[in-house]
């Protein structure tokens, strides 16, 4: 088996790849089945603007193409995603859609694109192999099934600085190993993350493409109208025990600790220290994330 992710880079001109300049690339590497590959490998696919809207884009006309059953998220290179882009990469790009203004917005903007991926009436399938962080995280619990590798890494290091902005542990993870990775900002192996119920199944990484092909095949053999319903009513559950609702209060937890004192001089080191110093000073203590070399 070829490599899965090697990923070309932007704009490049190999099969399923990206002619426009847009951040994902594109395949079907199986009857009715929709891949879409996060494609800033050299960033870890950091979670700019414009790629929260190629893939949010890219997932709607799956969604509405008839000849799609289901869709695979994945990313290019060492990793899903390291999370959202905090290296100037949003610059002149707006957000991918509208988001009421006011405290709050950023965290209600990121959930409400993630949210709105359990809306989609397909079946989404986030396929999960090194670094699946902060945003990375989110998105991937955005997505309606979770296959990870062995050795991925689940965590959200964010929280030694902030508040995360969709705050699913509790609920996917089960209280106390949520409380641990909130009150420490520690990972989980793509093993533990099965354990803990936030994955579906754990992989070797070698192993990892083809047996998401494995499932996705298994998902197209059923009729679209009738899957449909079927990941409806598991939404519709969740919502009706307050998932949804939990989620978008988060949010405003989220705002309130952006105004708190260690937040400001978080952002104030990331101005005179740079992104790269400041995230090193923040997890040397730890000896984890950027401290040690990703998988």
């Amino acid at each position: 088996m070829s490599d899965p992710y090697s990923g070309a880079g932007a704009g490049g001109g190999s099969e399923g790849g990206p002619t426009d300049g847009s951040l994902v690339l594109i395949d079907e590497p199986a009857p009715g089945v929709r891949r879409i590959t996060l494609n800033r490998p050299e960033k870890r696919n950091a979670l700019n603007h414009r790629l929260r809207g190629d893939l949010i884009k890219a997932l709607q006309a799956a969604d509405t193409d008839p000849a799609v059953k289901v869709s695979i998220v994945r990313g290019a290179g060492s990793c899903f995603s390291a999370g959202y882009d905090l290296g100037g990469g949003n610059v002149g790009q707006e957000y991918p859609h509208f988001t009421a203004e006011g405290d709050g917005q950023w965290p209600r903007h990121v959930t409400e694109t993630w949210m709105g991926i359990w809306d989609l009436a397909k079946p989404v399938i986030a396929q999960v192999h090194g670094y699946c962080l902060a945003g990375g995280s989110e998105l991937a619990t955005g997505c309606d099934l979770v296959y990870v590798a062995e050795d991925a890494q689940m965590g959200y290091p964010a929280v030694r600085f902030g508040v995360p902005d969709m705050q699913f542990h509790a609920w996917l993870l089960g209280m106390r190993a949520a409380m641990e990775m909130m009150v420490t900002g520690d990972s989980i192996s793509g093993t533990e993350a099965v354990r803990l119920g936030w994955a579906n199944r754990a992989f070797p990484v070698g192993d990892l493409d083809d047996e998401v092909l494995a499932v996705a095949g298994r998902i197209a053999l059923i009729p679209t109208d009738i899957v449909s319903l079927n990941k409806r009513t598991v939404h519709r559950a969740m919502d009706a025990m307050g998932f949804r609702a939990a989620i978008r209060a988060g949010t405003e937890l989220c705002a309130l600790g952006t105004k708190q004192e260690s937040f400001v001089e978080f952002i104030d080191k990331l101005g005179t220290m740079g992104l790269k110093a400041a995230l090193q000073e923040r997890d040397e203590p730890f000896h984890d994330y950027r401290t040690t070399e990703p998988h």
